[in-house]
């Protein structure tokens, strides 16, 4: 990322014919927000001067308690390829505050920001690399989405079974003139999902990624008369889409999970990490998998992990260690999608993985066979447990996890699971198509 000061910021407005500058920044529920101001006012954006009310957003404050400041990160300045070339749109990434100038506990970049300090002060950088799959669905004669994809296309394929690919090539395009580093895209295993993966960098900076990503996907499928979703499960009877966190921690520039000495490769370090994520794994659910529709993608049979164990190697565990050794070392956890919040899906597992290293915890055996092939006896007699199966369900383990609900903070559990609850309540007492369908005639 580049570092920028903010003469820099104001020099670059007025030589690269910006004129609208988008203060951006993210509610607890995962939601990109901004307050769009013109090119007069990046002096006193800069100065972190730009207000909102916060009664406004969801999960934030309350009414008489609603004024906010955002104060921009300088290091995220860019310019949106997809926007006119004649007065530009750039945007800043923004942090937000109370007006005594205290960081506001309900911000989820603050909350990341808070773990990322517990592991400096530990002596580790915590680098996360994401794999981001969505679906690109047809929209109808007044520009509603359908889940209609017109695709032929599986796994790897290409033009012109691929449908999506001119749409996924502009985004990859837009993406790296933003500054971002695309590793690799391609078609995925349903029809009219895709993947792009883009190059690991320090946790927070990976977190402000997949905030632009989602909306780069999201704005450049409705140029062309697309709508891309990240939503888990939006067909029944095919794949959902994921979002792969691959993580490692460094210490003093070196990888501290790598270990050549060990038969796996992996350090002491790395496996207390495993450990503690598997102890907080359905703990962190609600944070990870934060939808009701989330539990339709984790269910065995669509390559959606359900199941808390390791391997290094076996695609069938929801942590999975990949090839790459040495520097390239890193823990894959298989279970989060890509409608989460990416600031506490990260904090909440970062917070994971250190209560293991603390606590020196021990990881189950690896299972390398696979699990999906199981039935559960065979799971029970190896101790391995399942993912929760609903967002209830979810809630409730959040509930009882000290170490996820420390992390969080007070502001943001209480508001998140207020949140979550009236949404599992919405859903409960919801009267679906299904039952109609099922139970109309026949009772």
């Amino acid at each position: 990322m580049k570092r920028y000061t903010r003469e820099d910021i104001i020099r670059m407005v007025r030589e690269d014919d910006v004129e609208f500058i988008r203060m951006q920044f993210t509610d607890i529920f995962g939601q990109l927000k901004n307050v769009a101001i013109t090119a007069s006012q990046i002096e006193k954006a800069v100065n972190n001067e730009i207000m909102i009310d916060g009664s406004s957003i969801e999960g934030f404050v309350r009414i008489h308690e609603s004024d906010q400041y955002l104060r921009p990160d300088v290091d995220t300045f860019a310019i949106l390829p997809w926007r006119p070339q004649h007065g530009r749109v750039a945007r800043l990434i923004c942090d937000v505050h109370n007006p005594d100038g205290t960081p506001f506990a309900g911000d989820p970049r603050g909350v990341l920001k808070r773990v990322l300090k517990k592991a400096a002060d530990m002596g580790y950088s915590f680098n996360v690399g994401p794999e981001m799959e969505f679906f690109l669905f047809q929209t109808d004669e007044a520009g509603r989405p359908t889940t209609l994809t017109g695709d032929e296309a599986g796994y790897f394929d290409l033009g012109p079974l691929d449908h999506g690919e001119s749409t996924r090539r502009e985004i990859c395009m837009s993406l790296e003139q933003m500054g971002f580093e695309i590793e690799a895209s391609h078609h995925e295993v349903a029809a009219g999902q895709h993947e792009i993966d883009f190059k690991y960098a320090d946790a927070l900076t990976s977190a402000d990624h997949i905030m632009t990503f989602k909306l780069a996907v999201k704005t450049l499928a409705q140029k062309n008369g697309l709508h891309a979703t990240f939503m888990p499960k939006p067909v029944f009877g095919i794949n959902g889409s994921g979002m792969h966190t691959n993580m490692s921690l460094f210490r003093d520039g070196k990888n501290a999970f790598a270990d050549p000495a060990d038969s796996r490769g992996l350090s002491h370090e790395a496996y207390c990490f495993i450990a503690g994520i598997l102890a907080h794994v359905r703990g962190m659910a609600a944070i990870t998998n934060p939808l009701v529709n989330s539990y339709k993608r984790l269910v065995p049979g669509y390559e959606a992990p359900c199941y808390l164990a390791w391997s290094a190697g076996n695609r069938s565990a929801m942590i999975r260690i990949p090839a790459a050794r040495g520097m390239a070392t890193r823990v894959e956890l298989r279970c989060p999608d890509p409608s989460c919040n990416p600031y506490l899906t990260m904090a909440v597992c970062l917070a994971a993985g250190l209560d293991g290293i603390e606590r020196d915890m021990t990881p189950p055996a690896e299972i390398t066979g696979n699990i999906f092939a199981m039935d559960s006896a065979d799971r029970e007699a190896r101790g391995i447990l399942s993912m929760p199966g609903t967002l209830k369900e979810a809630i409730d383990c959040l509930k009882k996890d000290e170490v996820i609900c420390d992390c969080l903070g007070e502001h943001v559990l209480h508001q998140y699971v207020e949140g979550k609850e009236k949404e599992w309540d919405a859903y409960r007492t919801h009267v679906s198509a299904w039952e109609t369908d099922r139970y109309l005639v026949m009772y």
